[in-house]
């Protein structure tokens, strides 16, 4: 015997121990093939002392449960109407079996029933699948539990199992579950709608409740899940006690209950989202009542959205607004009518062909009292009964192969009619039926508002949530149970401004402390809200930015009063060398002229002309030609001038000095024209020394930040200024060096020949400037940096153009009798009898 006969032969032998018949007409209706139907009419929670004997559970001794026989209607009113209107299943009669499984304590029984065949017997056989049970489908049960319970055994059977409420993500495994079909979303659906509202209403911090059963745990597992992926916080989570079967609170009880509210009223959390069977919450809500706590929004999960028990509690509105996630209102024409009609037992009072727990004497008179409930709500559930009724319908419809007139009748097995309601798709009060590939009917959610007047809806559609689509839509007003009507805050820190980064406080992500970003940087929250990002370099931002600027581009300018005196000087000062020129080239043959350097006079003046040329390349936009002038031209000018001075204060020490003590080495001197040969080296070293800086920085224009006002930037055309202006004036310095060396050794040489005092005084002048510039550039390296190297650059000039020429043009013009051979020759005597 196979491990599936083995659990056969078991439910067998239950079958036989438990099966006492009873009856009432609304319970049972012959016809050519039977539905199951499974329907909580009684709830005593979750009650377990049936379980200490081998008796059917006695429903009717626990407390009445509206909505279940409300939708035990509806199965009865879709099954009539198909047999009215005989379009549907010409020439064939639908008939129900209906058992009352009180909640989950009623599985086992209802199950056996449905399995065995009109003689109570299960056979005990390898192979059923020509085996023909009682029933065809069976519609329910409500609870996922109960349904994962009896689908473990109908599955073997592969008997179409269609619920109408159980919503657990379990039920998706086919694998598992290949026969069970359901007419409402998942809880996946339900759940991500509970997300999106929240996320529409911007409340991150809430609390989440749920019942100690499955179904409180898983679904307060999967909203965890889903709300750490939304940054949504739990602020708490708490588990609340199941009611005895008698709703008498235990002290045990009771100081749970009043712990929950505590926190409750205690908690930042303005939010509560409830996993609960609605008879969990009777006692929870008169305690939360008894406290006076209100202004909380509570949302209910499917199992209680629209309970209309629950919703008659006397003050629940003073507990705060109540919102809930439930199946689309589908009106069905006709069924509020039917609800309510009286009907009678059989005459005969019990019969062969009903079962036990088909029982419910005050049923009717009950749900008579919530008709105008009912009716105002519309119908949700009681649709999705309705339409897992009406697919099992089309789904033997094609099965039957049914025409306008007729259906042929013959033996349906399990497994054919599954296949066939897989298939089903048709139109039902206008919504489309049909099952996705896991075994859902795509129904639109609703998100309802509890309301307590009458005259309106009490269960009010406030936005729709579309499964195919995964988005919650037309989310309309919303009646507060606030100040004013506002919308409720639930939140464990306000949000942040924009430019404020999140400083995490505790453990939640959601409870942190908004600081301002730092100027220069900028926060995308996109990428990361906890940490500001920095600006581009060639960008800023000020203190709590959400984007950085453009910084303003500063360099020398024209209108400014410093380039304008600069270039003054620079004017005078290539006139006055001009003018020097003039004069030196009128009287070249003259002393003055010759003991100046003669020929290489002109070297120096025309290296002064171009290097003051080069002024007004300091000034404007830089740009790569214009940095070259400035790295290359002028120092290589300014060398050539510099090396001149040097190499002319040597040449006097060496005629004087020298020429006596070394007379061959002088002579060799003379011969390879030294002086020159000098100067060109000097001119060659530096312009090796100036190209190399250039290529080992760069020519282009760079930029850098002002350091007195980062909102600027520097531009200029050096971007390590510092250290190519130290590699460029080093040579310069120790040429200068070596001209004042020169010329304080020959302090005592003929008048006409010291120039001592003019070598010095330029030498001095521009040795102590150049060394005042590197240490203002090192110390600041703003715009200043610009017109300071122009301006030493230009003074310098100056020195030497009025320093070394100047005092020589001054004899030209004013002692033309100092110029003259006769006068030279004299002060040489003169010094010759001193030194003698």
């Amino acid at each position: 015997m196979g491990p599936q006969a083995r659990v056969v032969c078991s439910l067998f032998l239950l079958l036989q121990v438990l099966a006492e018949p009873a009856g009432n007409s609304d319970f049972h209706l012959a016809g050519d093939y039977l539905l199951g139907g499974l329907f909580s009419l009684h709830a005593n929670v979750k009650g377990i002392t049936h379980l200490n004997f081998l008796q059917v559970p006695k429903c009717k001794e626990y407390e009445i449960k509206v909505l279940g026989y409300n939708l035990m209607q509806a199965m009865r009113f879709a099954v009539e109407e198909i047999n009215g209107r005989r379009s549907l299943l010409p020439g064939v009669r639908l008939g129900y079996e209906m058992v009352d499984v009180c909640y989950i304590s009623n599985n086992i029984h209802p199950m056996l029933y449905f399995l065995a065949r009109e003689d109570y017997s299960l056979p005990v056989q390898e192979d059923y699948s020509y085996y023909v049970p009682r029933v065809v489908a069976i519609i329910g049960p409500e609870s996922s539990e109960s349904v994962m319970t009896m689908a473990n055994f109908f599955s073997l059977f592969l008997l179409p199992q269609i619920t109408y409420s159980a919503i657990s993500d379990k039920l998706r495994d086919k694998l598992r579950f290949p026969a069970v079909l359901r007419t409402t979303p998942s809880a996946d659906h339900h759940v991500e709608a509970m997300v999106q509202l929240m996320l529409h209403f911007r409340w991150n911090w809430v609390v989440v409740l749920v019942s100690s059963d499955d179904y409180g745990r898983d679904h307060g597992q999967l909203l965890g899940e889903r709300l750490a992926r939304r940054d949504v916080c739990v602020a708490f989570q708490e588990t609340l006690p199941m009611p005895q079967p008698d709703q008498v609170v235990t002290p045990r009880e009771r100081r749970r209950l009043r712990a929950i509210v505590d926190k409750l009223q205690q908690s930042s959390a303005h939010v509560v989202v409830v996993f609960s069977p609605e008879l969990a919450l009777h006692n929870f809500f008169r305690e939360v009542l008894s406290r006076n706590f209100s202004g909380a929004v509570w949302i209910a999960s499917e199992s209680w959205s629209i309970d209309p028990v629950l919703h008659n509690l006397p003050e629940l509105p003073h507990a705060g607004t109540f919102l809930g996630v439930t199946i689309q209102s589908v009106p069905i024409p006709g069924f509020s009518k039917f609800r309510t009609q009286a009907r009678l037992p059989p005459p005969n009072g019990t019969s062969r062909e009903s079962t036990c727990n088909q029982e419910c004497d005050t049923c009717l008179n009950t749900t008579a009292s919530f008709n105008t409930i009912f009716m105002l709500s519309g119908e949700r559930v009681t649709y999705s009964v309705y339409s897992a009724v009406y697919a099992v319908a089309h789904a033997l419809h094609s099965l039957l192969r049914c025409g306008r007139t007729s259906c042929a009748k013959r033996v349906v097995y399990p497994w054919q009619l599954l296949q066939e309601i897989w298939k089903v798709n048709f139109t039902l009060l206008g919504h489309q039926i049909f099952f996705d590939h896991q075994g859902d009917v795509p129904l639109r959610l609703e998100i309802i508002q509890w309301r307590w007047d009458l005259s309106q809806n009490p269960f009010q559609s406030v936005a729709s949530y579309y499964p195919m689509q995964r988005q919650l839509k037309d989310i309309g007003d919303i009646s507060w149970h606030t100040p004013n009507n506002t919308i409720p805050v639930s939140m464990c820190s306000k949000t942040c401004r924009p430019g404020q980064k999140k400083k995490p406080v505790g453990i939640h992500p959601c409870c942190f402390e908004c600081i301002d970003c730092p100027p220069g940087t900028f926060l995308n929250q996109t990428a990361d809200e906890y940490d500001c990002q920095p600006c581009p370099s060639d960008k800023w931002s000020h203190r709590s930015d959400t984007s950085c600027f453009k910084r303003l581009l500063a360099f020398l300018e024209w209108h400014e009063a410093p380039t304008i005196t600069v270039t003054i000087l620079a004017i005078l000062g290539f006139l006055s060398t001009l003018a020097t020129t003039a004069i030196f080239w009128r009287y070249f043959q003259t002393p003055v002229v010759r003991s100046a350097g003669g020929p290489m006079c002109f070297l120096m003046l025309t290296s002064l002309l171009v290097a003051y040329t080069v002024v007004p390349v300091y000034v404007g936009l830089p740009s790569v030609p214009r940095c070259l002038c400035r790295q290359v031209l002028f120092p290589v000018c300014f060398t050539t001038c510099i090396s001149c001075i040097a190499v002319r204060s040597f040449q006097i020490v060496c005629v004087f000095k020298m020429a006596r003590r070394l007379p061959r080495a002088y002579g060799f001197w003379v011969r390879c024209h030294g002086s020159y040969a000098f100067v060109a080296l000097m001119t060659v070293l530096k312009l090796v020394i100036a190209m190399g800086n250039v290529l080992a920085t760069s020519s282009s224009p760079a930029t850098h930040p002002d350091p007195n006002d980062p909102r600027i930037m520097i531009l200029s055309c050096n971007p390590n200024s510092r250290h190519g202006l130290l590699a460029n004036t080093s040579l310069d310095l120790l040429l200068a060096v070596a001209g004042f060396s020169f010329a304080y050794v020959g302090k005592g040489l003929p008048t006409s020949y010291n120039e001592a005092k003019f070598v010095t005084l330029s030498m001095t002048f521009y040795f102590t400037s150049s060394v005042s510039l590197c240490t203002f550039m090192s110390v600041y390296s703003g715009v200043l940096v610009t017109i300071m190297d122009l301006s030493v650059m230009v003074l310098n000039l100056l020195a030497i153009t009025l320093g070394y020429f100047g005092p020589k043009c001054y004899v030209i013009l004013f002692y033309p009798e100092r110029n003259t051979q006769a006068y030279f020759n004299s002060v040489i005597q003169s010094y010759t009898m001193r030194r003698d």
